[in-house]
């Protein structure tokens, strides 16, 4: 078992809970390492992050994988998919450069993980991703802009998507008329952008001051016509925030934290491409 899947089994606190994140994310690495990716790391992604999670909520992970020194130099597509499992959990497996631009666009699905306490990392490349742990407020408020538009355009997305029947939530649309997850993000959203804008750290952002509340919506405490007052209403609310927000405030891109990215960027990639060289040595040059 890897660093940091012994630091969490030895909390001691949520034992139960914490044993099986763990155990999911090192069953994905060992799926995603069978595809014959090289791994950087495996991070939880979603409710547990929020602490919003509960008895059926799924495990889902972003991996962040590296390339091959071929498909590298002739410059192939990077890797970006996302693999299903049998129980509807989701592996999001991206290029360690895209994952970086992700960064950059400041969408919280994958800002998150940088804060997550729940990630096992590849032993090789761990002390040279550490930067960015060390670093994640700053990340995080990398571009006022970007961020703030993200979570106007996320809350834009649940409000499209809330009585919407996608295949995968056709039963909670018969069951409620809407989906309650949608709406629980759209009030986890409104909360997030006004917190943000405030200068709260990017950290307590992320945990809502109203856990209960939510996961209660999440379980479809609200009716149809009380989901559709409360997402149109937060909806309008966090569109003229972002809005006034633009209208008051300068565009600030911070420089130091594309140098951090830049330099964890190369080192591991420095890293991986004479790790492989070396066995393509040591194999006689196949």
């Amino acid at each position: 078992m890897r660093k940091d899947a012994e630091n969490i089994m030895k909390e001691g606190v949520h034992m139960d809970r914490n044993t099986k994140i763990i155990s999911k994310l090192q069953e994905n690495y060992d799926i995603v390492k069978n595809m014959g990716y090289e791994i950087v790391g495996v991070f939880l992604q979603g409710s547990q992050n929020y602490e919003l999670d509960y008895e059926d909520s799924d495990i889902d992970c972003k991996v962040i994988t590296l390339p091959k020194f071929d498909d590298f130099v002739l410059n192939h597509k990077p890797i970006s998919t996302t693999h299903v499992l049998p129980n509807n959990e989701h592996i999001d497996t991206k290029d360690i450069r895209l994952m970086f631009d992700c960064f950059k666009k400041q969408n919280i699905n994958f800002v998150e993980i940088l804060f997550t306490k729940y990630r096992i990392m590849n032993s090789k490349y761990e002390q040279l991703f550490q930067p960015l742990f060390d670093n994640n407020e700053l990340i995080a408020h990398y571009n006022n802009y970007a961020a703030i538009n993200c979570i106007n355009g996320m809350c834009m997305e649940k409000y499209k998507a809330l009585e919407h029947p996608y295949p995968t939530i056709k039963d909670k649309i018969e069951k409620y008329g809407y989906d309650p997850k949608q709406l629980h993000h759209i009030i986890r959203l409104n909360e997030f952008i006004k917190r943000y804008i405030n200068g709260e750290p990017y950290k307590d952002c992320l945990i809502s001051k109203n856990k209960e509340y939510l996961i209660d919506v999440k379980k479809g405490l609200h009716s149809l016509e009380e989901a559709r007052y409360i997402s149109k209403t937060l909806f309008n609310e966090t569109y003229e925030i972002r809005n006034k927000y633009m209208e008051n405030n300068k565009l600030i891109v911070n420089k130091k934290v594309e140098e951090i990215l830049n330099n964890v960027l190369l080192d591991i990639l420095k890293v991986n491409f004479v790790e492989e060289w070396k066995v393509n040595i040591k194999n006689g040059g196949e």
